[in-house]
């Protein structure tokens, strides 16, 4: 696995979809041992005074989403993830999962030394996906309200957070990525979270 810092700058924006065109996207890569995967998938983040935004950029050939309802077991088919940790200390934190036909699922998560217990009755009210698909390409645009978190960021905030993806192919192999490599087929592993940072420039 790939031995180095993961650290994402966040840009304060007035938002508009051209902000988009001049943030560079960071990879995702193998989830256990930081390898390029197969098809593609490029994160970008930045704010305002109100709301967090994230975008998924995936190369998608084979679309495997059928559940239709919030909180639905998003992850057992073609999903994007965000974890945001905002206290960074691994013990606490948010998980959004988004399908490709803009089904939600989020969730409180206690994370105590592996025990996780995962309370889905917390909704993250406000929180919007925009799904956008062209040929072999998906674009996922996420909108989360910056009051769900115990303070809004400043400038040189910084918050502990992971961005992933599992995609499965055809042959029924299923593929786990991850901005920072856990060094397992596992999400839940805190302590190999990278850094958002936000930033004004």
């Amino acid at each position: 696995m790939t031995e180095r810092s993961y650290e994402l700058d966040c840009v304060f924006v007035d938002y508009e979809d051209k902000v988009w065109e001049r943030i560079e996207p960071a990879p995702l890569v193998d989830v256990v041992d930081g390898r390029p995967v197969r098809e593609a998938t490029g994160i970008k983040a930045c704010w305002d005074d109100d709301f967090l935004y994230v975008r998924f950029d995936c190369e998608d050939s084979y679309t495997v989403a059928t559940y239709t309802k919030r909180d639905d077991p998003l992850y057992d088919q073609d999903v994007v993830e965000l974890f945001i940790d905002e206290e960074g200390n691994g013990s606490r934190y948010m998980e959004f999962e988004f399908s490709p036909h803009e089904v939600i699922f989020d969730a409180m998560i206690d994370n105590r030394e592996g025990h996780i217990t995962i309370d889905t009755e917390w909704d993250a009210e406000g929180l919007e996906v925009e799904v956008r698909t062209e040929e072999n390409q998906r674009t996922y645009i996420i909108r989360l309200p910056l009051s769900h978190f115990w303070s809004r960021p400043e400038h040189g905030t910084t918050w502990r957070v992971n961005f992933y993806r599992i995609d499965e192919q055809r042959d029924g192999t299923r593929e786990y990525q991850a901005w920072s490599p856990t060094g397992a087929i596992n999400y839940h592993i805190p302590s190999r979270f990278g850094t958002l940072r936000f930033v004004r420039r």
